[in-house]
């Protein structure tokens, strides 16, 4: 007996998934001729041992067939203040590194000033996944944090938090416990 999958309303689908909020992060690469990069919210950590991230860019993306092509990237965790910076990736078209400053990390990827903290990587291994690519990329390097605010996205809108408000909500005893 075949069971076929429920039709499930993309509107309804992005509403609820809405509800699960996000931090915002920029991933960027370099080519050698020019950096490039987008705004993602499917950024995750995924292991300990080894060190590895996963991002899912759309199958549609224009960036990620450069990144994937230099088999190198790093993700900018941004900060509070950084919504402008958010837009500009989130954006097609336009230079988008002509508004920000950045600084090359050990892959050569742009950080970008202002961050809370970067991560670089190397291409471990892709998946397809519906209309997307599921990325994971083994931690090569990482950078200083910072103590300021996240930048966070819930039911289609950017929000920030305090700190403390998110350190408040965890509540188990020891902060590696989910990890």
């Amino acid at each position: 007996m075949t069971r076929s999958a429920p039709t499930v309303d993309p509107t309804r689908f992005r509403s609820v998934l809405g509800h699960f909020c996000t931090g915002v992060a920029v991933v960027t690469a370099h080519d050698g001729d020019a950096p490039v990069g987008f705004a993602c919210q499917s950024f995750a950590a995924l292991s300990l041992e080894p060190p590895l991230v996963l991002f899912c860019p759309a199958k549609s993306s224009r960036t990620w067939p450069v990144i994937e092509r230099v088999g190198t990237f790093a993700v900018n965790v941004l900060s509070g203040d950084q919504r402008d910076v958010s837009a500009t990736f989130g954006a097609r078209g336009a230079d988008k590194f002509a508004a920000v400053d950045w600084s090359p990390a050990p892959s050569g990827a742009p950080v970008l000033t202002g961050s809370l903290t970067w991560i670089d990587c190397a291409i471990e291994a892709v998946h397809e996944a519906g209309d997307h690519y599921v990325v994971v990329g083994r931690v090569t390097e990482l950078g200083d944090v910072s103590d300021g605010r996240p930048l966070l996205f819930y039911r289609g809108r950017y929000t920030v938090t305090e700190p403390e408000a998110v350190e408040e909500m965890f509540t188990w005893p020891r902060p590696d416990d989910w990890f």
